[in-house]
């Protein structure tokens, strides 16, 4: 590449059409859909070495460790990670990249990707990222525009002045009947809103202060005021709790006159549903795509996802079924699209499914919940290398640590004391205690918590190396 690219990946979404799979502390962004050992967010990443430049993430406070260790884990060492205080959509967000990049050069192009399409042709991505580039480097707005393999009602449209591979927008056009998309489809002008862009720093944050002012003004204050945690940008809370929520589309690219579109074949799919999922994998002689520890008899164009255990059926048509460790879901294929309805049922009525699995990640390691059972909960706990919990105490609880594999570090009042593979140790309840891995392997442990009252806010955190409060 010969243009100064920066990759923006935006990775603050949910993917709540995905549930169970997507949950709110561990969203579809940062999930191997594929099968192919990657998230689809360090897909996105690697897809993004083209530019030779670090990139810049934005996502939000809750996701921050999990966005962080993603990239980590594929040696990407990010630019910035920008934590965005509350979600405000896509215009505030890419605004607020754009002034960091501003303030070191103003000419850089923005390459805007959200984290979790999938893009079979990587080399086909990147002769399209040089052909936006040339555009971008002249001052425009570029958009990219996937040419439609069928009559899709889910995505936006965006119609081309012509029909050569680039092209002015003559007009962005929302979600359409089947009737609409079907007319579309056979236009050959109209092409699916892939979310993805490129334009220099300066030249959006121009048009930005000539539609949106407001937001022009607010994020760079944002920006001004952030502070910096860790490998983390905070962007100060209360210019961007004053922001309108609005799209890019909605703020910038509908009214500006310097809007491009690049042509995109159908190599491109969001993954925004169970369905989608699904026309991205090799079906079996019947359509069926099974993944897990999944057998059928009989069945066809039917998804089996299996994560934990055994999942067989026997004559069905047209399903899909996804298995956790702590929920089953079903549905008609052709009614894929409505999970979200039963995400919001869960979470009128507080269920924990909606936002946890029984695997928690943390920023030293994670925890994954065996037993919970009335007076006591059994967990088996990993720290990475070199990581450290916090210095805590509980006020309900006692805690065994069994250590199972690796050497534990274990601190409880005054005591220090290293514990090896096959040995354990007691927390009594209000001790001030702390675990931390020295070797050079994770550390396992079996924790049992017994007591009154075990939820996740009974820690009183004394001394925290991330930041947490």
């Amino acid at each position: 590449m010969t243009h100064h690219i920066v990759p923006v990946i935006l990775a603050g979404g949910v993917g709540s059409r995905l549930w169970p799979l997507s949950r709110s502390r561990y969203p579809k962004q940062c999930i191997d859909l594929q099968g192919a050992g990657d998230s689809l967010l360090q897909a996105t990443l690697k897809r993004c070495a083209i530019t030779n430049e670090a990139p810049v993430l934005l996502c939000n406070e809750e996701h921050r460790f999990l966005i962080a260790e993603q990239a980590r884990a594929i040696g990407v060492t990010p630019k910035s990670i920008l934590l965005e205080p509350e979600g405000k959509n896509t215009a505030p967000a890419i605004a607020a990249a754009a002034w960091m990049l501003a303030q070191e050069q103003p000419e850089a192009i923005m390459l805007v990707l959200p984290s979790d399409h999938v893009i079979s042709d990587a080399n086909l991505f990147g002769a399209k990222v040089a052909q936006g580039a040339e555009l971008a480097a002249a001052g425009d707005l570029v958009t990219f525009g996937i040419e439609p393999s069928e009559p899709e009602t889910g995505y936006g449209y965006i119609r081309a002045a012509t029909g050569e591979e680039v092209s002015a927008v003559a007009e962005f056009v929302e979600k359409p009947s089947l009737e609409k998309a079907t007319a579309y489809v056979a236009d050959g002008n109209y092409l699916w809103n892939s979310g993805m862009f490129m334009f220099r720093a300066d030249a959006y944050l121009r048009e930005l202060a000539a539609f949106e002012p407001e937001i022009h003004a607010l994020t760079q204050a944002a920006l001004s005021e952030a502070q910096t945690d860790l490998t983390f940008t905070r962007l100060a809370a209360e210019p961007f709790s004053r922001l309108q929520s609005i799209s890019i589309d909605y703020a910038v690219m509908e009214r500006t006159d310097r809007a491009q579109v690049v042509r995109f074949p159908a190599i491109w799919n969001d993954v925004g549903s169970w369905s989608a999922l699904w026309s991205i994998s090799q079906p079996d002689a019947d359509n069926n795509v099974l993944r897990g520890d999944a057998l059928t008899v009989d069945c066809h164009n039917t998804l089996i996802h299996s994560q934990s255990r055994l999942v067989t059926a026997v004559g069905v048509d047209d399903l899909v079924i996804v298995e956790t460790d702590d929920a089953v879901m079903v549905t008609r294929a052709d009614r894929a699209q409505e999970v979200k309805k039963i995400v919001d049922k869960l979470a009128r009525a507080g269920r924990p499914e909606v936002d946890w699995h029984r695997e928690v990640h943390r920023p030293w390691g994670k925890y994954h919940g065996l037993v919970i059972d009335g007076r006591y909960q059994v967990k088996r706990i990993t720290v990475n290398p070199g990581q450290k919990l916090s210095t805590q105490m509980h006020y309900h609880r006692a805690e065994h640590w069994v250590v199972v594999s690796g050497t534990a570090k274990v601190r409880v009042g005054d005591k220090e004391q290293l514990i090896s593979e096959n040995e354990s140790t007691y927390i009594p309840i209000g001790d001030i205690h702390s675990l931390e891995n020295p070797g050079k392997i994770p550390l396992e442990l079996i924790e049992i918590q017994t007591g009154g009252y075990l939820g996740e806010d009974d820690i009183v955190r004394f001394d925290d190396r991330y930041g947490r409060s």
